[in-house]
């Protein structure tokens, strides 16, 4: 998009500073959409109007065509990961990819890390497919813990009900996962989104290898006030999910409550560059430094 005034690219929306999504999806041709190259394509634009440096992604198989979302069949899950890290190559930089597993088939599960790791992944988008909490969901957290690995989980907040065609997680069950496993980071998904945050803040208050993304269509007054209060910035990572609109709105939000640059930076940046591989993103290669990995290294290494 171009200043109307001199046609000089307009400036990004969030400004110049870097910006990772730690939560992002796309689409492929077997999701069951028409639309699905002009729905990639229009988050990508969205992205680079409102400055977003990386995306980080999964496909989460056949985004319920060929089987439920969030109960993928083994071949769709590993078509959505190629897929997946298709995009991947073709977008460099600017899209990092998740090995998107069901841990219900675990020697798959196993498997799917180990082939996409190998082919550029750099985390895993574990499916709502079995609690958080169950111990078949450990020999992934397992892997997770060894290669380096972030571990993004939906959750919906303080479940209160039972929701069709998932196995529905929230932050207590979620904390008891990370407790068995501090030499991984998992990241807590959408806060701003599925039901009472305030209840996750307290279940997850106390697990310093627990990290709140900030993605969903809430952008309630107080829910960023409460997180900051709860884990603080270094442990808030900035993300989208599905509406990129609310997680505009929430940079904005921060900078009304009156975040420091520094701690915005945290948020932005800085935070997702700390638990994901070295190397992950090469365009703010450096802006963690060795200070910086050694604190995160302790924090995940069970220190409290």
């Amino acid at each position: 998009m171009s200043d109307s005034a001199n046609g000089e690219p307009a400036p990004p929306l969030a400004g110049a500073a870097p910006l990772i999504d730690v939560h992002a999806h796309f689409f492929h041709a077997g999701c069951g959409r028409r639309d699905w190259q002009a729905v990639n394509a229009a988050r990508m634009r969205a992205g680079d109007r409102i400055g977003i440096t990386c995306h980080v992604a999964s496909i989460l198989g056949s985004m319920g065509h060929t089987s439920p979302t969030y109960f993928a069949s083994p071949p769709d899950v590993s078509r959505g990961n190629d897929e997946m890290l298709a995009i991947q190559r073709r977008e460099g930089a600017r899209v990092r990819s998740y090995v998107h597993v069901n841990p219900n088939f675990g020697d798959h599960a196993l498997a799917e890390i180990e082939r996409c790791a190998a082919a550029g992944a750099v985390g895993i988008k574990l499916s709502a497919s079995r609690r958080a909490d169950d111990r078949l969901v450990d020999p992934v957290a397992e892997q997770a813990a060894a290669r380096g690995f972030p571990v993004l989980h939906h959750i919906w907040q303080w479940r209160r009900k039972e929701w069709g065609n998932q196995e529905a997680s929230d932050g207590a069950e979620l904390g008891r996962l990370a407790e068995r496993h501090p030499g991984a980071s998992f990241i807590l998904a959408h806060i701003g989104g599925g039901g009472d945050y305030r209840h996750t803040f307290a279940a997850v208050r106390e697990l310093p290898n627990v990290y709140l993304d900030l993605s969903g269509s809430g952008v309630d007054r107080g829910m960023l006030d409460d997180a900051l209060a709860a884990v603080g910035p270094s442990r808030l990572l900035w993300g989208c999910d599905i509406t990129m609109c609310t997680g505009l709105a929430k940079l904005r939000a921060l900078e009304v409550i009156g975040l420091s640059p520094e701690d915005m930076a945290l948020v932005r940046w800085r935070n997702a560059v700390r638990i994901f591989p070295p190397g992950t993103f090469p365009s703010v290669q450096g802006g963690a430094d060795a200070g910086d990995r050694r604190a995160h290294a302790s924090v995940v290494g069970g220190a409290r």
